[in-house]
């Protein structure tokens, strides 16, 4: 989903339609806190904000401060748009997790590549979330088999380096693929490389 957040009517209509155009979803919002009182957990689809800088109601800076302070980024990229060009807030964005900052007018084309660009890192940063969480389930154990599983260690070896029955790393390994969703080894690996 494409949130567009902008005081602007007619930018935000226009934006909607280009986003369309390229068969993505967009919802508009008229300031910063209208969007901020609307947000929740990104989609796992992906989401990426367009965030204009100068609005009345709260500034872009203020609002993406916020998506900070909610532990929001890099699950929700922001592209930030100003029709008054200031380098020193444009790095300064930048260096705290912006995903790109365009000044107005901009490049349709370029904008949405990087919309494109924003929700493609937004999808694998919930990739990446999931992984840790389904990792955090995991037992001191069967972390220590998932170790020797990725190191390619067959099940009797990791039994005798870990001083356990075969069925019990066999019990520990179907654990593992249970909690992390998988069916075999390299898939595993595959999800955690």
């Amino acid at each position: 989903m494409l949130h567009i957040v902008d005081d602007e009517e007619v930018i935000r209509d226009a934006l909607a339609w280009l986003a369309q155009s390229r068969g993505l979803a967009a919802r508009g919002y008229a300031g910063g806190q209208a969007f901020l009182d609307s947000v929740g957990e990104p989609d796992l689809e992906g989401d990426c904000v367009l965030l204009d800088v100068r609005m009345p109601d709260m500034n872009g800076v203020a609002v993406f401060d916020q998506l900070i302070g909610r532990g929001l980024l890099p699950r929700l990229p922001v592209i930030f748009l100003t029709g008054h060009g200031d380098v020193p807030m444009a790095v300064d964005s930048l260096k705290r997790g912006a995903f790109d900052f365009f000044e107005k007018p901009f490049n349709d084309n370029q904008l949405m590549d990087r919309v494109d660009q924003a929700l493609a890192a937004s999808r694998a940063a919930a990739v990446s979330d999931q992984v840790r969480m389904r990792l955090a389930t995991l037992s001191a154990r069967e972390r220590e088999v998932l170790d020797l599983i990725l190191a390619g260690k067959m099940n009797k070896v990791v039994a005798d380096e870990l001083g356990i029955s075969m069925r019990t790393v066999e019990v520990h390994r179907a654990h593992i693929f249970d909690k992390m969703q998988v069916k075999t080894a390299v898939e595993l690996a595959g999800l955690l490389k």
